[in-house]
Order: C-alpha cells, then sequence, then structure tokens
C-alpha cells in the first residue's frame, strides 16, 4: 500500500536546513512512500476575526494537502528552545479546518540546527503542541542533525553518512508506523460492520 507523507518545514529561509532535509528526505523515501512538501510562506498570521471571514487560499491550499496525506513528515529548527513561529502558525491554522486533517494520522519529526543539540528542545516542545492534534507520533528513532552547515553540500545534498542512515531509519519506521495504524483501523472498521 503506498503511503502519501505531506512534508511540512518550520523555516522560511532560503536554504533552511531543515528544507534542505525535507528535500533530502524526498530522494530517499522507500520504495511505496511519496513525499510532497508543504508552501507554508504564504499563510498569513493566525487571526480569529479573518477565520470568521473564511479560511485564506492558502490555508486551504495546506489542508487540502494534509487530508489527503496518510502521514507527516515534519522537520523544525529550534528557536529560543522552541519551535518557530511559522510552523506553530501553520499548526494553528490547520488545528481549526474543519474534518481535522491532522487526526489519527502519523507524524515523524526530526530537526537540523546549527548547534549541538540538533533541536531537540524544539522537537520535545513539537511534541507537546501534537498532543492536541490527536496525532500518532512515532516515538523512534529520533533524528537530531546538530552541525547541520557542515552536513549539507553547497548543491543541498545530505553528505553526512550516519544522517543519512539516520533519515533512512526515521522514513522506514514511518512507512511501518503508517502500515500498523492503517491495520487497526481496517480491523476496526471490519469489528464495527
Amino acid at each position: 500500500m503506498s503511503i502519501r507523507v505531506l512534508a511540512i518545514g518550520g523555516s522560511l529561509r532560503r536554504g533552511s536546513y531543515n528544507h534542505l532535509l525535507l528535500e533530502q528526505a524526498q530522494r530517499q523515501a522507500p520504495q511505496g512512500m511519496s513525499i510532497e512538501i508543504a508552501d507554508l510562506s504564504d499563510i498569513p498570521l493566525y487571526n480569529g476575526d479573518v477565520q470568521a471571514q473564511g479560511f485564506p487560499a492558502s490555508v486551504q491550499r495546506v489542508a487540502e494537502q494534509a487530508a489527503q496525506a496518510g502521514a507527516f513528515l515534519i522537520a523544525t529548527p529550534e528557536y529560543n528552545y522552541s519551535i518557530p513561529g511559522v510552523l506553530k502558525n501553520a499548526i494553528d491554522w490547520l488545528s481549526r479546518v474543519p474534518g481535522a486533517p491532522f487526526q489519527g494520522k502519523p507524524v515523524a519529526i526530526a530537526s537540523a540546527s546549527m548547534g549541538g543539540m540538533g533541536g531537540a528542545r524544539a522537537q520535545y516542545h513539537l511534541r507537546q503542541v501534537l498532543i492536541y492534534l490527536d496525532v500518532h507520533p512515532l516515538n523512534k528513532p529520533e533524528l537530531f542533525i546538530s552541525a547541520a552547515h557542515e552536513k549539507f553540500a553547497a548543491d543541498g545534498e545530505l553528505t553526512d553518512a550516519l544522517s543519512r542512515e539516520g533519515l533512512d531509519a526515521l522514513l522506514a519506521a514511518l512507512a511501518a508506523h503508517t502500515h500498523r495504524l492503517q491495520g487497526r483501523e481496517a480491523v476496526a472498521v471490519a469489528v464495527a460492520a
């Protein structure tokens, strides 16, 4: 069974290591997995007054991608011991879209940072945020790419062998986690029928 993954990056910066990591994930995706990267660049800051007038087209676009996805991959930098505002803002918008596009779906988390901890604190905070969305986070393996500025080539290729192996392991585990959850859903539907 094919798995459609929506990848969400926590940085808008051109050349962001986390965006490069998502592009690397597209290249390393295991057979049967396709990865699409969401564009958050035109999502406005969340405002309930704007929502009351209707969801912006940019939010609707990402919400449709999220609804069609069977799983998520989030790559986030760490800003001031937490997740960037752009990522939290996108999550805040998507959490209000009818149909709860995140609910019940698996999510894998990765981070790339120039710092020594590789974004570990941001991942911890992101997990706290994701609890409300009722997702099924992949607990292991974890992927923290520290000193990211030394591990990507000028063309964006992830050159560090251990990081590439870690990404392979993360994607394989996300695929297995997704199949497990889909199997449980199938059993639940069969029992209900």
